[in-house]
């Protein structure tokens, strides 16, 4: 979650700091820095000489990766009916335990539904 949130604060164009990552998730900051502590000496995450944090390359690999099933997920929870709200904690909870196998095979299936929608018009 940290860093799918640092990717979506990096997004904004500035930098982002534990503070800010803290505020948007609604942790404290010694939870939020401990966890960066985590992630620096894993090699997904750097300081930068503003003490910004920097997703590595992996960093940012893993946050796109986690990002892309949690938009994915919220937008096909919508369009079965779910609340976007509801959806979108669904999506949160399910994005970090679901199989490559099954996210692909979902991203298949909406893939073809839309195609045979396409088609019949």
């Amino acid at each position: 979650m940290y860093l799918e949130t640092i990717h979506i604060l990096s997004q904004h164009g500035k930098g982002v700091r534990a503070v800010d990552v803290a505020e948007y998730m609604g942790f404290s900051k010694p939870s939020v820095s401990r966890a960066v502590g985590l992630l620096r000496s894993g090699g997904y995450l750097e300081l930068d000489e503003n003490g910004y944090l920097v997703l590595t390359e992996e960093g940012k690999r893993v946050a796109g990766r986690t990002y892309e099933r949690h938009l994915f997920l919220t937008d096909f929870f919508v369009s079965i009916g779910v609340d976007k709200e509801i959806a979108a904690q669904d999506a949160c909870k399910i994005e970090h335990d679901i199989s490559d196998e099954t996210f692909q095979a979902m991203k298949r299936y909406v893939r073809q539904q839309h195609e045979k929608q396409k088609s019949v018009r």
